[in-house]
């Protein structure tokens, strides 16, 4: 249905997209996630040419988008869009928001448009506010008044920009509800939004978006439960980190250890998890046969509690904590004692111990 291929965007000097690429395919439901500035709302707004792209190319079910021959506004009717601010008039009534676009543009009657518009505010749980001016509505109430305005021109394309970025928490609910039912209705929508459970339910594919470019593609469980590339797991787990170069044996072990506990005391980490990873710190780099090329890492993931301890080694391949490496008994069971997973791996010329503190909940 959508084929995307190359597409940058540029303001002045400063290059918002980088050369997307992405097909969408009919009844699919997309969410884009990332970081603010990472062009996920202007990469939307290409897709309808409420942003003029400077390269690549947009394919709407076959027809190329910027072909100055393509009949713009009549492929543009496949594809509504609902915007963060609800865009409503606010002189017309909602049942006049409805109707203005299927009369002026489809050529309607107002009969017809009325009878539509009906049905769908009774699909958006608003049958009773058809007379209503938007200054009366709830900011959930406007939002679902745009989404029933934007089917009101029966679109093949949904796109939806941070649509309850807007709204008051206690009113995401009721707009997330509607857009629920339209993915089971079969709707293909494309969804940039903050709110990550919901896109992880609701989604069929989830584009992870960072340095101007789709960074990673998949279903939700990977996206959400084992991505696969490093930004993405960051942003996914809310991921805050600290590292520590060691490029000789005369190393500062004293600052070292304060490095540590300022990152365990800014992101209030319980005592005994603190203790637990000065520890592991302290056994394993001594067991490091080299101190060339060491560095340490620690990932503490916001959304799920735990502590990554990353300790990666150029070298030789040789896993520490197993026989034919430097482990000795007293080592391996203090730091297997303080851990709730290790795991090893050599790549890249490095060996890379990962160990998940144990937390036992001590204050």
């Amino acid at each position: 249905m959508i084929k995307v291929r190359g597409l940058a965007k540029q303001f002045g000097t400063f290059q918002v997209l980088k050369g997307v690429e992405c097909d969408i395919a009919q009844g699919e439901v997309i969410s884009i996630i990332g970081p603010s500035g990472t062009g996920k709302s202007v990469f939307l707004r290409c897709l309808n040419l409420l942003e003029t792209p400077t390269g690549g190319s947009i394919e709407i079910d076959g027809v190329p988008l910027l072909d100055p021959k393509t009949d713009v506004p009549k492929l543009r009717q496949k594809m509504g869009m609902v915007f963060q601010y609800f865009n409503l008039y606010a002189h017309l009534t909602v049942m006049e928001n409805l109707c203005l676009g299927p009369m002026k543009l489809l050529g309607r009657s107002k009969e017809e448009s009325e009878k539509r518009g009906n049905e769908l505010l009774h699909r958006v749980g608003l049958g009773h506010k058809a007379e209503s001016y938007p200054d009366q509505l709830s900011g959930g109430q406007k939002q679902r008044v745009a989404i029933a305005r934007c089917l009101a021109m029966d679109p093949e394309i949904i796109l939806f920009d941070e649509p309850t970025s807007a709204l008051d928490p206690t009113m995401v609910s009721e707009v997330l509800a509607v857009i629920r039912n339209l993915a089971k209705a079969g709707m293909t929508m494309v969804i940039v939004t903050h709110e990550m459970s919901f896109a992880q339910n609701i989604s069929t594919r989830v584009f992870y978006m960072d340095e101007g470019v789709i960074y990673e593609d998949g279903p939700p469980e990977v996206i959400f439960e084992h991505p696969k590339r490093e930004k993405t797991r960051a942003f996914i787990r809310r991921i805050r980190r600290w590292q520590f170069q060691i490029d000789d044996a005369e190393y500062d072990l004293y600052a070292l250890n304060a490095e540590v506990e300022q990152f365990c005391e800014k992101h209030i980490l319980p005592r005994r998890m603190r203790e637990h990873v000065i520890s592991l710190v302290e056994e394993v780099l001594g067991l490091q046969p080299s101190f060339e090329d060491v560095q340490l890492t620690l990932e503490y993931s916001e959304r799920d509690g735990t502590l990554e301890f990353i300790c990666s080694a150029a070298g030789a391949a040789g896993n520490i904590l197993e026989a034919g490496g430097r482990a000795d008994d007293l080592s391996e069971r203090l730091i297997r004692g303080r851990t709730e997973k290790a795991d090893y791996r050599y790549e890249g010329g490095r060996n890379i111990l990962s160990l998940r503190v144990r937390n036992d909940k001590a204050d």
